[in-house]
């Protein structure tokens, strides 16, 4: 009969078995297996953490017979415990409390409590090792495209120089908001739903892609840092293009300078110009739907510019036939347009360009070390 004496006993003789076979550098494989009775006296606060260390180094651990709360218990240990991302699957009313307790719970029968149901067990080897693949890249990219796309805007128009107040002062208020509503929003939609890096077959014959998400391989700090300074240098090759090359300078053909209302828009058509195609310039997998959001979002700025600027100039303001008087029919304009947005994606595409001929090198040096062994 189990005790806590005899439970704590095998407890440490299993970890004294363990740290041996580590201080010899074996390749032995560990595992554990304990009933519901043991379990009960190894999830003791005195004993959980002995018990958590030896489950975490052992390869495989079977916890037979044990309660529904006991199943929660070892799910909360394991999660509070490694601070890693658990998962849960269970084909039973008595496993609701096990996946409600996982970060992610895979349900067969007990759909309502699950965040994920399938049919049979045989779908999980595609729920995990294509579509967790998929969604974690989906979900990293969009994250980190977010900060972009905000840090992007926003610097250029609030933190770089002292007149940028007066000129903030001059967009209006239907131009911020609009910017996370309809310009940029659609395309980030469109990533997170459709975007692949490789077929769902390859996914399946190489098992190894999942460990991308294991070891957070695309959501850290030195990515998320990356993108957020790619937003700082967007902003930056923005503000001063445009303002460098339009003060001062003849914008209509009566010779008048460029004012603040079409400096504006000029800055706004270069951001929604350069985020988006710094969106396409991000997707591995192209559709026609994401060709539709991005260049739509585009092409609804400039709609958006024509419909509103024919408006009241009351509501209007600023805004008031600005595009179709001031900046369509000036070639300065689209010019400064095309250089700008130019300028701020090569940065990324001359990274992009170094990072795939780095790769395809290191691929090619292993062909060529694989070649000369098969002929030694």
């Amino acid at each position: 009969m189990a005790s806590r004496e005899s439970i704590e006993k095998q407890l440490r003789e299993g970890r004294s078995q363990i740290d041996l076979a580590t201080s010899k550098s074996s390749s032995v494989l560990f595992a554990l297996i304990i009933d519901g009775r043991s379990l009960a006296f190894a999830l003791d606060k005195s004993l959980e953490e002995l018990f958590l260390k030896i489950a975490v180094d052992c390869s495989s651990v079977i916890c037979c017979r044990s309660s529904p709360k006991q199943k929660a218990l070892v799910t909360k240990m394991v999660k509070e415990g490694t601070r890693k991302t658990t998962l849960a699957i269970g084909d039973g009313a008595n496993d609701v409390g096990m996946l409600q307790e996982a970060d992610i719970g895979v349900g067969l029968v007990a759909v309502m409590a699950s965040d994920f149901a399938i049919a049979q067990f045989r779908f999980l080897e595609r729920l995990l090792l294509v579509h967790g693949h998929w969604c974690y890249r989906r979900i990293a990219m969009m994250i980190c495209y977010f900060f972009y796309k905000n840090i992007a805007f926003g610097l250029h128009f609030y933190g770089l120089k002292p007149m940028l107040l007066s000129l903030a002062t001059r967009l209006h208020d239907w131009y911020m908001s609009f910017y996370n509503v309809f310009f940029t929003s659609l395309p980030v939609i469109a990533l997170g739903v459709f975007d692949q890096d490789v077929s769902a077959r390859l996914c399946l014959k190489y098992p190894l892609l999942y460990q991308e998400g294991v070891q957070n391989i695309l959501f850290n700090w030195p990515r998320i840092l990356g993108w957020m300074f790619n937003g700082v240098l967007s902003s930056m090759i923005i503000f001063f293009i445009c303002k460098n090359s339009t003060i001062h300078q003849a914008f209509r053909e009566d010779g008048h300078v460029i004012d603040y209302e079409i400096l504006g828009v000029l800055m706004y058509t270069c951001v929604v110009w350069a985020v988006n195609c710094q969106m396409a310039l991000s997707i591995n997998y192209f559709t026609w739907i994401q060709h539709f959001f991005i260049w739509g979002s585009i092409f609804f700025w400039y709609v958006f510019l024509v419909i509103y600027g024919y408006i009241n100039p009351l509501w209007s303001t600023t805004a008031y036939r600005v595009f179709v008087e001031a900046c369509a029919p000036s070639p300065f304009y689209w010019m400064t347009t095309f250089l700008v947005v130019v300028s701020t994606l090569l940065p990324y595409f001359l990274y992009r360009a170094f990072q795939r001929g780095f790769i395809q090198c290191i691929m090619m040096r292993f062909k060529e070390d694989g070649r000369k062994v098969v002929r030694r």
